[in-house]
């Protein structure tokens, strides 16, 4: 085995290993505190020793930057190149917190624009408008607007597991931005390259099944988001003969599904995620599947946060849905209302306001109650298997939820993350459902409702277009639940 081989595996074993330690963003928190409190870069690379809780020694210091310009040396070959990146790799796996920050300061400081070389290149290219130089100021201009981080990141990328690295890395950058800004730099070069690199045209779909590798299951145990695997017989349900699963890969990160789509196929659109996770229930019949429901769509990869390709996954699922199953007419999802109860905590005596004066005395008899207020309806809300289908506290449960997912905050898009993916995607709310998840986290986060969104084929571009004039997509049954 030579010296590299041994590296890149020893890499890749000691960043897997971080990657799985829960406390490893607050570990970054903590040294980040240390960073902000400490000398500039530029006083510490100058200095002779360390000082108070620097992670660095300037000595250190001075020989990671030097480091780093090698990598970035023009005169070396780019497997030269990724060579040494990799070094620099091996060294961060096995350095502490906030020695981590300290190269991470060095990469967004250290190779920054020259102000002066962008300067002339704009005025160049300000002077050339008009005339027939134009062409050739915009190569320089856009030359000049090159950072030297760029071309560090992309050799970085060149060794075997350096786009593993680049992506835990901006994974552990991300929690300390609040902190510290001087890593803003290069957070946004590592996002502006991923968006480039992880575009869709160079991912591929591909199945997971049962018969997949064991260690590929293990990471969709690992990384689902919405509905928690809870066994081996667990996932072996979601991969059963009337399920799919597809998840997005890169040819360099290839036995990691950076986001993954579960499928259940029905004959009806679901109302329920009990009979979907039942491990005993027997497969359906493939033959009756009209119905293709998304229930989980989780991405994995923290350090890709900002880059999007969970819309081009549903596309390119449906299209492969349609190839195998010509039956199928129906796209929907089964989808978690995450923000609804907190929501409701903040608006609950706006809300109940809005309601109106009859819906009032209906909750106050039901509560049995003179004047019902706010705590008294969340209480009741919280115990939503006590209420029966006639009674107004669950009708004004329902009235709360159809308003949440209408309303607005930032730029005029929805407040709940999950309609904002999904509307965003030519979807339209289409029906909520009444604990349709009883677990734990369903009851804790939005009293065991769930919404579907409807995935009209035919109209995809219809809604899309409503969602960008500032109108929510809905079907007639949750306009009448609004307010």
């Amino acid at each position: 085995m030579t010296t590299s081989t041994w590296l890149r595996e020893k890499v890749a074993r000691l960043m897997a290993q971080a990657q799985a330690q829960p406390d490893a963003a607050t570990h970054q928190e903590k040294a980040a505190a240390v960073a902000v409190a400490a000398r500039s870069l530029d006083g510490r690379l100058d200095g002779v020793v360390r000082k108070g809780d620097e992670a660095l020694s300037p000595r250190e210091l001075r020989r990671i930057l030097g480091e780093l310009q090698s990598v970035v040396d023009g005169r070396v070959s780019e497997a030269e190149a990724g060579r040494r990146a990799s070094d620099i790799a091996a060294w961060y796996a096995t350095a502490e917190p906030a020695e981590r920050i300290d190269c991470m300061l060095l990469m967004s400081e250290k190779f920054a624009h020259d102000p002066a070389t962008v300067q002339a290149a704009r005025a160049q290219y300000e002077a050339s408008q008009g005339t027939g130089e134009k062409g050739h100021a915009e190569i320089r201009l856009r030359q000049a607007l090159e950072s030297p981080r760029t071309r560090m990141v992309q050799r970085f990328a060149a060794f075997p597991q350096g786009m593993r690295f680049l992506v835990n890395l901006r994974a552990e950058l991300l929690p300390l931005l609040r902190s510290e800004k001087r890593l803003l730099a290069l957070d946004a070069e590592l996002e502006s390259l991923f968006s480039s690199w992880f575009d869709v045209a160079f991912l591929e779909l591909r199945r997971i099944s049962w018969d997949s590798p064991a260690s590929l299951i293990e990471k969709l145990i690992r990384y689902e988001a919405v509905h928690a695997i809870r066994s081996w017989a667990d996932v072996k349900n979601r991969l059963d003969s009337d399920r799919r699963c597809y998840g997005f890969f890169h040819p360099h990160m290839p036995d990691e599904p950076l986001i993954f789509v579960e499928v259940a196929l029905l004959d009806q659109i679901a109302d329920s995620m009990a009979p979907l996770l039942d491990e005993s229930a027997s497969a359906a019949d493939l033959n009756k599947a009209t119905t293709a429901i998304f229930y989980s769509i989780s991405n994995t990869q923290i350090g890709l946060r900002g880059v999007s390709f969970g819309d081009s996954l549903i596309k390119r699922v449906v299209e492969a849905l349609q190839q195998e199953f010509a039956k199928l007419k129906t796209f929907s999802t089964l989808s978690p209302i995450p923000g609804l109860r907190s929501w409701l905590t903040r608006n609950i005596d706006e809300l109940l306001e809005k309601a109106g004066s009859k819906t009032r005395q209906r909750l106050c008899e039901a509560l049995a109650v003179e004047t019902v207020t706010g705590e008294q309806l969340l209480a009741a809300f919280d115990a939503p298997a006590e209420l029966d289908e006639k009674s107004p506290v669950r009708r004004m449960l329902l009235q709360c939820a159809a308003h949440y997912l209408q309303a607005r905050g930032k730029e005029d898009r929805p407040l709940d993350p999950v309609a904002r993916f999904h509307l965003g995607n030519g979807a339209r709310i289409e029906r909520l459902n009444w604990l349709a998840d009883d677990s734990t986290k369903g009851l804790k986060q939005s009293c065991g409702l769930m919404v579907n969104y409807l995935y009209d084929l035919k109209r995809l571009d219809k809604h899309r277009s409503q969602f960008a004039q500032g109108k929510l997509p809905s079907s007639s049954a949750m306009d009448g639940l609004a307010f």
